[in-house]
């Protein structure tokens, strides 16, 4: 049996009792068991905040760009390895597990080429400097530098390499050491992971720390300096937000929450707009089993096409084969858990009250190539609703599995943007058409409503990756339900982990101070 450690304060621990199972999910065979028992989480912030972060704002971006193409490195040239695990600990099919592989050692190399960008320098200017008075004797900068605290990642089971490196990559190059809980039920490839980049020394000492297990009272010590960065339900993020120290320091706390993403169909559209829609949807509701934040969970149809569109969707789906991922005729594997079998099930079943199954049954099913009766497997479901604006469960209810609900709209940009506002807020909506002045009304409509908007066209087809890749470049994260939160996007996700200071003073002090003009 195995049994995950946590490297806390320059070693390894192992926990002698208080440990959970984890298992594989295809065959509910345990794999592995966790606890963090024994962890003095008050030395873990000290050796993070004493040895990593002295260590590391002692570097300068492009020399902590170095350190993120290592680590990139290492993850790469162990790909095979944590792809096997993916499979066992997650029940990843090889292109789902290297979707969460690739994604990260993928995001951890291009933030390496933003830091190189970046300089041999150790804070930044922010934009223009202003001037305050009558000349330049009083000029105003906004500068950005690095906070004196630790950032603590929390990360989902669903991406236990992605979410770990996307987060590591922003706060390391920002120079913040780095304490990474993962979900438990998933440990096994994020220990992993996080274990082979230790063990091959690219970080100084005490930039990163690894918990395996709970949290302990950890949450309960973090302070002014510190950084909390969530992923996982809302429900839970609203626990954390809550948290009497938290709110006593006004810890910094990012949250990315599940949210009910939505792809909408314009009226006009190209037959290679129509095509990607297809080709998106059934892939953003399956890929992963459906577990992703980014999943498509709304489907809104002008309610002219809505029964072409079922029609469509349905064939795509009828092709996808549910079961154990060792076995190769596989193309999607079982949800992760147990807990997410039964509330997928629950999921399904209230939202069935108010929509009609259309394909699927919204119940487990045995898996091709699994023992009869065992794992976790919940095959493509689709829903429609006959009334968009009265199916409330729908614009509530998250299913975190290969489940989505069909929804008609009048046509307009108007009402299309109203039905996808209902979610209170997502990372994501896609809208796939070819009538610019259409979708221009509907961004108009739709923005504030959400963190991204892919726009799938005849223009962008042939390079359109999908609306579920949360790329490096680009802001990950959105409003209300979706936890308000900002993470990659260049700097904007390094922020997260930097302080901002209002310089003011004589122009030439300012830039100098700025690091302009050098």
């Amino acid at each position: 049996m195995t049994t995950l450690r946590s490297y806390v304060h320059g070693a390894w621990h192992e926990a002698d009792a208080g440990f959970r199972p984890l298992v594989d999910p295809s065959t509910e065979r345990e794999i592995a068991r966790v606890s963090s028992r024994g962890v003095d989480f008050g030395r873990v912030l000290e050796h993070a905040r004493e040895v990593g972060g002295p260590a590391l704002r002692a570097l300068s971006f492009a020399e902590r760009a170095g350190l993120l193409k290592e680590t990139s490195r290492v993850l790469r040239e162990n790909r095979d390895e944590l792809l096997e695990l993916s499979r066992v600990n997650t029940g990843t099919t090889t292109p789902d597990g290297a979707f969460d592989v690739d994604g990260a050692s993928g995001t951890l190399a291009w933030y390496a080429g933003f830091g190189r960008r970046l300089g041999d320098r150790s804070w930044l200017a922010e934009g223009d400097g202003v001037q305050l008075a009558r000349t330049e004797g009083f000029w105003g900068q906004h500068v950005l530098v690095s906070r004196r605290g630790v950032a603590v990642a929390i990360n989902a089971f669903n991406f236990p390499v992605w979410g770990f490196a996307e987060k590591a990559a922003c706060a390391l190059l920002a120079g913040m050491p780095m304490i990474v809980k993962p979900a438990t039920a998933t440990a096994l490839v994020a220990e992993r992971a996080v274990t082979l980049v230790l063990e091959a020394g690219v970080l100084p000492e005490g930039a990163l720390q690894l918990v395996s297990g709970g949290t302990g009272d950890l949450l309960d010590r973090l302070g002014p300096q510190d950084v909390l960065a969530f992923t996982g339900s809302a429900d839970t993020a609203r626990t954390l937000r809550d948290r009497e120290n938290l709110l006593a320091a006004c810890t910094r706390i990012n949250v990315e929450a599940d949210s009910l993403n939505a792809a909408v169909l314009a009226p006009e559209h190209s037959d290679a707009a129509h095509e990607l829609f297809l080709r998106d949807v059934a892939r953003e509701m399956t890929q992963k089993s459906g577990q992703k934040c980014t999943a498509v969970r709304r489907i809104l149809v002008p309610a002219k096409l809505l029964a072409a569109a079922q029609e469509a969707l349905a064939g795509r789906l009828a092709k996808v084969v549910t079961g154990d991922p060792a076995d190769d005729s596989v193309t999607m594997g079982p949800l992760a858990t147990a807990q997410q079998l039964r509330d997928a099930e629950d999921g399904v079943a209230e939202l069935a009250e108010e929509a009609e199954i259309v394909h699927g049954t919204g119940r487990r099913a045995d898996g091709t190539g699994a023992p009869e009766g065992k794992g976790y497997f919940f095959p493509p479901t689709l829903l429609r609703a006959g009334d968009a604006r009265a199916a409330g469960a729908v614009h509530r209810r998250e299913v975190f599995g290969p489940v989505a609900t069909l929804l008609p709209y009048d046509g307009s940009p108007a009402d299309a943007a109203a039905i996808v506002a209902l979610g209170g807020g997502t990372l994501v909506t896609s809208v796939y058409g070819d009538d610019p002045e259409w979708i221009a009304d509907f961004l108009a409509g739709v923005g504030s409503s959400t963190g991204r908007l892919y726009v799938g066209s005849e223009a962008s087809a042939s390079e359109a990756p999908g609306s579920g890749i949360a790329l490096p470049q680009s802001q990950h994260g959105g409003p209300g339900r979706a936890g308000g939160g900002e993470e990659l996007g260049g700097l904007v996700g390094v922020a997260l982990y930097l302080q901002r200071v209002a310089l003011q003073g004589h122009r030439a002090e300012v830039d100098r101070l700025a690091g302009k003009g050098e």
